[in-house]
């Protein structure tokens, strides 16, 4: 089993990359974690509680309880080549790399292009003003993506087009998989 890590700041591209190659594995997604988590304390899936329900999970259960739950999940699956969406810190790629080699590739696009990105996808969680995305890259910098992003196995930048970002990942994931 390979697991790779598609990794970026919110807006980076990092969905629309794995549309790519989602044909050549699965993926579980560390924000999904958290938006199951929102379901069940009945709370709207907005960015202020998204963001305030995984600080309290990390509080409560320690910094790698999201990462922890998605291995667990990972080793339920039966299939050979997984990606994680939204790996945030050097501690969660810790617990990955406890079980596999771990490859991350990080999407980088200017903070420009990102808050028209987001603005476009129009996401609950989606920040609507350039403050709030300042706020949650803040917050994401807090726990740890920055370092994330500066260790990465590969970077690919993604101020084009979606086919472009497309193209890149599809051949560094392919590149990647058949050197595993």
């Amino acid at each position: 089993m390979i697991v790779i890590a598609i990794t970026g700041q919110p807006g980076s591209g990092k969905t629309t990359a794995i549309d790519a190659i989602r044909d050549l594995g699965i993926v579980v997604s560390m924000g999904d974690i958290v938006r199951n988590e929102a379901k069940k304390r009945d709370l709207i899936p907005s960015g202020i509680n998204l963001g305030k329900i995984a600080k309290e999970m990390r509080i409560e259960a320690g910094p790698t309880i999201i990462a922890e739950k998605c291995v667990e999940l990972i080793k339920s699956k039966k299939e050979e080549v997984i990606f994680i969406d939204g790996v945030r810190s050097l501690s969660e790629i810790n617990v990955f790399r406890k079980f596999w080699k771990f490859p991350i590739i990080a999407i980088i696009v200017d903070k420009e292009i990102r808050f028209n990105r987001l603005l476009e996808r129009g996401r609950s969680d989606d920040p609507k003003t350039i403050e709030e995305l300042i706020e949650r890259d803040t917050r994401e910098i807090r726990f740890g993506l920055d370092e994330v992003l500066k260790n990465a196995d590969y970077v690919i930048k993604n101020n084009s087009t979606i086919e472009d970002l497309k193209k890149k990942l599809r051949k560094l994931v392919i590149k990647i998989i058949k050197n595993h």
